[in-house]
């Protein structure tokens, strides 16, 4: 038998019922908030992040306009939404942060699709495969087809911070220095400084690095060591917003535009004289 008095369980009734209405106001508060696809659509403006150093995907020209085709990519996905683009310039190691924090609605900047940044954040694509090679001072390096035989105390190599390319440093070469930079251009510098024996970036970084420096005898390895499909960063657990933009690739590639895309930047190069 039970020894409450009638009072205390009419209040323990209207505690609980105190509760539950406020948890109801709390899943209507939530419901009610703008999913992130909504705001862009409201705002009329789509936040990009983008460290714009991977050229040919994302660079600045001389008036310090990005250019690329990732730029192209995002700008026609705007388009399509009938928003404006706001590119949000973020370091590399950063952009998946600033996504996570709801800073910016994507990012492109050369992103390898991995288990470990999937498990972050969503990915549309790929888009383009790509792939880990060596931009070297020295022919004999660039052409070592087994990278565990570069790894010695007494080499170096330069990789973007947070990258798939220092991953693959630590991985292959762990008795080599590995010299983490900010971005591509900083890594090229070291090299052509001679403060790093190569550099072990995308295949397309280590292309056009040569395009640009052909006084300087580098050498390359045409054969990437690596696969890296290559996509864009999207906020997790936003379906509908991921729907959208894989809709919007897919479309890209069936209309041949995608294809157009590659050969304007991957091509023969002509871009090049609009950098500084």
């Amino acid at each position: 038998m039970s020894t409450s008095r009638p009072g205390t369980a009419l209040r323990r009734t209207r505690a609980a019922l105190a509760c539950a209405l406020l948890a109801l106001a709390g899943c209507e508060r939530r419901e009610a908030r703008p999913s992130p696809l909504q705001h862009i659509l409201k705002s009329g403006e789509l936040r990009v992040g983008t460290a714009g150093d991977i050229p040919p995907l994302a660079m600045r020209d001389r008036d310090k306009q990005l250019m690329g085709l990732e730029v192209d990519l995002v700008q026609a996905l705007a388009a399509n939404m009938n928003v404006k683009v706001r590119f949000v310039e973020t370091p590399f190691s950063e952009l998946i942060p600033a996504l996570e924090r709801g800073e910016i609605d994507l990012a492109v900047d050369g992103m390898t699709i991995t288990p470990e940044r999937n498990a972050r954040v969503a990915f549309a694509g790929p888009y383009l495969i790509s792939g880990n090679t060596l931009l070297a001072r020295k022919r004999e390096l660039a052409d070592t087809e087994d990278p565990n035989q570069l790894d010695d105390p007494k080499l170096s190599f330069a990789a973007l911070d947070s990258s798939t390319g220092a991953s693959f440093v630590r991985a292959h070469m762990p008795k080599a220095k590995l010299v983490t930079v900010p971005d591509n251009a900083a890594g090229v510098k070291a090299l052509l400084a001679g403060e790093v024996d190569a550099m072990i970036a995308d295949l397309q970084v280590c292309t056009i690095a040569r395009w640009r420096n052909p006084d300087a005898e580098l050498y390359m390895r045409y054969a990437p060591f690596t696969t890296e499909p290559l996509g864009i960063a999207l906020p997790p657990d936003e379906p509908l917003f991921l729907n959208l933009v894989t809709n919007y690739l897919h479309t890209l590639e069936e209309t041949g535009e995608l294809s157009q895309l590659k050969a304007k930047w991957l091509g023969d190069g002509a871009w090049l004289e609009r950098l500084p």
